[in-house]
């Protein structure tokens, strides 16, 4: 294929990547890597490299006009980075030692439970409504806009939330991927955190995470300058649509976005995995 036809369709493709991973929270790695390795037949280090690259852009892209709108929990995000910065740089480390293979299996599994959960959604109790006291003392709770004004929300379970981003930088280190869903459902599911505010704060959060990992898949040369230049710049100018579009969409609809998205990805894992494609 010609390199000028090649850049082009990966910056397309990288774009789409871009729009999906700003309006949903999970970061365009987890479209990028499999559209690099199985589509174009990129290494699949390489692309995992190009992948990290671009989900940094992710963030860089849509972080700054959800942050602008009010909708991303800083403070929360930066304290949860510790656990996947951490993990980031342990999945990056073992990357060479354990099988991709296997790791995409279990990945893919964690998928379809998620896809499952999202689309169950969560309905808070009464009990819920109260505050938690290990997050009212770090001053995690806070608030996001809507068409009703501001909506103020409390923040739980700390402990386990901080433990599923320890997981989820591990991934992101393994697979080259920015473990959005694995971010979302945590702070959604279990911190109990609204559903935008949740997509908001991981497209926060992962590119903090990928340049954890990215800096040893830079150190090993799997980061291609002429591959991660058309990846990074498709998904900035996606990104930034997704932004857009996210502040007036509604809830419900992401969560059926989110939960198709990650089903498909949860049985192309699996299949990569078990075929040793990925």
């Amino acid at each position: 294929m010609d390199i000028a036809l090649f850049s082009f369709l990966t910056f397309l493709g990288s774009m789409a990547a871009g729009f999906l991973g700003a309006l949903t929270g999970l970061g365009g790695g987890v479209v990028i890597v499999p559209l690099l390795a199985l589509v174009f037949g990129v290494d699949i280090r390489y692309a995992i490299g190009a992948s990290l690259v671009s989900v940094i852009a992710t963030s860089c892209g849509a972080a700054a006009a959800y942050v602008k709108e009010g909708f991303s929990n800083i403070r929360l995000g930066m304290f949860l980075e510790m656990a996947t910065t951490f993990g980031a740089l342990l999945g990056a480390a073992l990357a060479g030692m354990i099988s991709t293979q296997i790791i995409a299996v279990i990945f893919g599994i964690v998928l379809l439970y998620s896809a499952f959960l999202s689309a169950r959604g969560h309905h808070p109790t009464a009990t819920e409504d109260a505050p938690d006291f290990l997050a009212n003392s770090l001053h995690l709770d806070g608030s996001y806009p809507s068409l009703r004004g501001v909506v103020p929300y409390h923040v739980h379970a700390i402990p386990t939330g901080f433990s599923l981003m320890f997981l989820a930088g591990t991934l992101s280190g393994l697979l080259g991927i920015g473990s959005g869903a694995v971010k979302v459902l945590a702070m959604d599911q279990a911190m109990h955190v609204p559903f935008k505010v949740s997509t908001t704060t991981s497209n926060f959060m992962i590119g903090v995470t990928a340049a954890a990992s990215a800096g040893v898949y830079l150190n090993r040369g799997y980061i291609d300058p002429g591959l991660a230049m058309p990846v990074m710049l498709g998904v900035v100018l996606g990104s930034f649509f997704g932004s857009k579009l996210l502040v007036s969409s509604r809830t419900m609809l992401l969560r059926i976005i989110f939960a198709a998205i990650i089903l498909i990805l949860g049985f192309e894992m699996i299949y990569n995995g078990i075929t040793g494609k990925l």
